[in-house]
This record gives structure tokens, sequence and C-alpha cells, in this order.
């Protein structure tokens, strides 16, 4: 059984629970990430959720996301997940939005969370992505797809990647230059292995 890292309002721990129980009408602020993952000819990897998925069926997203297991460092969790989703491994994994934080409802289920961002890069080509996870995997320059996203002309993208998005451009035009976010604007419950 999944479970997920439960956030009091300054974002330490406050318990944890079954992420299969977590998502509802009045979902509890826990605690989850999300990837920027670009590939070795410099394009983002982009993903459509699976229309199966109980949160934000089939929408547009950034690479991957997910939550960190009770007491496992957010670097490692990110790691594994990007194995589980894309089936890929990544590489210079950088913590880059450190204290981003969203609430976004669809259909009467909502998402809650403080979720870190990070960006990676990777050789692999996202070929065997779990079906449950991802309905379609592609590749887009980062400038066009961040303009599409800021004007609201990408169809269909998730409100989190929307928001990560309005906070990642002024970073800078090319994500191989963004800085990397202080670690200790983290949230208290998350922690980083490296």
């Amino acid at each position: 059984m999944e479970e997920v890292v439960l956030l009091d309002e300054s974002g330490a721990v406050a318990g944890s629970a079954a992420k299969a129980d977590v998502h509802h009408d009045a979902t509890p602020l826990h605690l989850a990430f999300s990837c920027y993952v670009f590939d070795a000819r410099g394009e983002l990897v982009v993903t459509r959720r699976a229309s199966s998925k109980a949160t934000f069926p089939g929408v547009w997203t950034n690479s991957f996301c997910g939550h960190p297991a009770p007491g496992e460092a957010m670097d490692l969790a990110v790691r594994r997940r990007a194995r589980q989703e894309l089936g890929i491994e990544i590489d210079g994994l950088r913590l880059v939005l450190p204290d981003f934080r969203y609430r976004a409802e669809q259909g009467g289920v909502a998402e809650n969370e403080m979720c870190p961002v990070f960006v990676a890069s990777t050789a692999d080509v996202p070929g065997e992505p779990d079906p449950g996870e991802v309905d379609e995997v592609r590749t887009v320059a980062w400038a066009p797809f961040r303009d599409d996203v800021l004007a609201g002309t990408w169809p269909g993208i998730s409100p989190w990647c929307a928001d990560q998005v309005r906070a990642l451009a002024p970073l800078g035009p090319d994500p191989v230059h963004w800085a990397p976010g202080d670690p200790g604007a983290l949230p208290p419950a998350a922690f980083l292995a490296d």
C-alpha cells in the first residue's frame, strides 16, 4: 500500500495516509514533487495523464509527479518515480522551486500539495510508460511550450503545471542554466539524500 506524508500548514510531518484514501473533495495537505525532464536534444518531456486516473485524467502536464513515501528522501523518490512512471533513468537532478504549493479541484476531487519542483535530464526516450499513469508522451522545445502555457493556448494543461511554468519562466530562457533552489526552503518534512 502506497502511503503519502501528511503535512501541517508549516510543512512539518502531520502523519501519513494511504494514497488511495487521500484524494477526495477535502484532500488533506500532503507532500509531493514535480519533475521537468529534458532529453538529449534539450527538449522537454511532457505527458498526458492516463484517462483512468482519479485526479485530472487526460490532461497534459510536466514530465511526471509523485509523492515521497514516509521517511524517503525527495531526490530518491523523484528517481524512483521516473523509473516507475516513464521507465527512464534521470541525471543531473536539481531542485529549482523548493517552496511551490498549490490546490486545484476537478470533478469534486482536490489536489492539495506542497510540491517542490525539480529539473533533470535523460538520455532515454520514454518508450514504455506505465499505462495506469500516462496515456501519451511527447517532447517539445521549452520556449514554445512555456509561451503557449503562459498564453493559455496549450490545450488541456494541468493547473499545477500552468502555475509551475509561470514560476519557472523568470529563471531564464534556458533550463540548463536555471539556478538551483535553496534546499533550506523545502518544507520541513522534505529532505534530500545527496
